[in-house]
């Protein structure tokens, strides 16, 4: 009767697993995100092999489809690392958007009306500064509000993107647009442009220096001790002596910083010019790169340059093979699928009712 009560289906988290069962299982998730691709491709009258072809060769094949795969890896890279240390304490960032359209507001202004008073290295170290200090400044208003009154973080970051949105396209149709009823913020100078390293932007090399960074501050630093045992637990960090609501505002103000780097690097490098979706949704599918790296930031490496292979190679089948940017979008979104439930099956197992450890407990 007692095991009749209890539930067909329960959950329970994994104490460990050998390491070479965790990438057997990896493997086994892209072999089945493979799969089904393929049966989609061959359900809409293509060749998977051609197809994944196709998509290998237009992310990977040329010089410029791979500085094309590298420039959708950066700020992939740069917001993952930014929200990396907000969730790692289990405060849920979820305003990388608008904290990266922030970004690259501040750093537009300094682009749009400072450009022929300062030289270009001087302007960009400027446009960077104030790109991370207002992306900084706007990530700080959530923390405020949760350090002094328990606020949801979730939904305040969320709806902050949509404000930040706005103000740009107030910008666009208003105090900075170009040619009147264009709607459009003129192109950046040739001064605030960032230089080329290797035919893509230095966008990559300062997100490779802050990869770096990111991993000493979570793991050699008294704040990434403090930002670790408030995720592990805030009362034993408040029984220990920590402020936790200061430490909540510094680490969001170091998250909204970092993402308002992103925006100045996308503004700058990649864009030459301000526009409302500036941020083009890196802030939200940045949070699966985060995860799938488990908020290493080596990892993310990776796991970034792999989206952007999938981003790009996704383009090619709709130039290529015709087919249709939902298709492509559908692609993406089954490696996504598989790549993050292997990641629920390597932490947690199932246990089934009248299974040998249900009946021993």
């Amino acid at each position: 009767m007692h095991d009749s009560n209890n539930p067909l289906i329960r959950l329970a988290k994994r104490e460990g697993m050998p390491k070479g069962q965790v990438w057997a299982i990896r493997a086994c998730s892209f072999l089945a995100a493979i799969l089904i691709s393929a049966l989609i491709f061959l359900l809409m009258g293509h060749n998977p092999f051609g197809a994944f072809g196709t998509m290998i060769v237009g992310s990977l094949g040329k010089k410029t489809a791979i500085r094309q795969t590298v420039k959708i890896a950066i700020p992939l890279l740069g917001t993952a690392l930014a929200i990396a240390p907000c969730f790692k304490m289990r405060f849920w960032n979820i305003g990388a958007e608008g904290q990266i359209t922030a970004g690259a507001v501040g750093a537009s202004y300094f682009a749009l009306f400072w450009a022929d008073k300062l030289p270009s290295p001087v302007l960009l170290v400027v446009m960077a500064v104030s790109g991370a200090i207002c992306g900084g400044l706007w990530a700080l208003v959530p923390a405020f509000f949760k350090a002094k009154w328990g606020t949801n973080e979730t939904l305040f970051t969320l709806m902050m993107n949509y404000i930040m949105i706005g103000v740009v396209k107030w910008l666009q149709g208003g105090p900075w647009e170009g040619r009147p009823g264009s709607q459009i913020i003129p192109q950046f100078d040739s001064a605030a442009v960032l230089p080329k390293v290797l035919g893509v932007h230095c966008g990559w090399i300062i997100v490779l220096i802050l990869t770096v960074a990111m991993f000493f501050y979570m793991k050699y630093t008294k704040q990434g001790y403090e930002i670790a045992v408030i995720g592990e637990s805030e009362k034993t960090a408040r029984y220990a002596g920590m402020n936790v609501g200061k430490i909540i505002m510094r680490t969001m103000f170091l998250s909204g910083a970092i993402a308002g780097l992103v925006g100045f690097i996308v503004a700058s490098g990649a864009d030459n010019t301000l526009y409302s979706g500036v941020a083009a949704g890196v802030g939200f599918t940045a949070i699966t790169v985060a995860w799938l790296a488990q908020l290493n930031p080596f990892a993310m490496v990776g796991i970034s340059v792999l989206l952007g292979v999938l981003d790009k190679g996704a383009d090619t089948l709709q130039t290529q093979l015709a087919v249709p940017a939902s298709i492509s979008d559908i692609i993406t979104g089954i490696f996504l699928f598989c790549m993050l439930g292997c990641e629920f099956f390597i932490n947690y197992r199932l246990i089934f009712r009248g299974s040998h450890k249900e009946v021993a407990k």
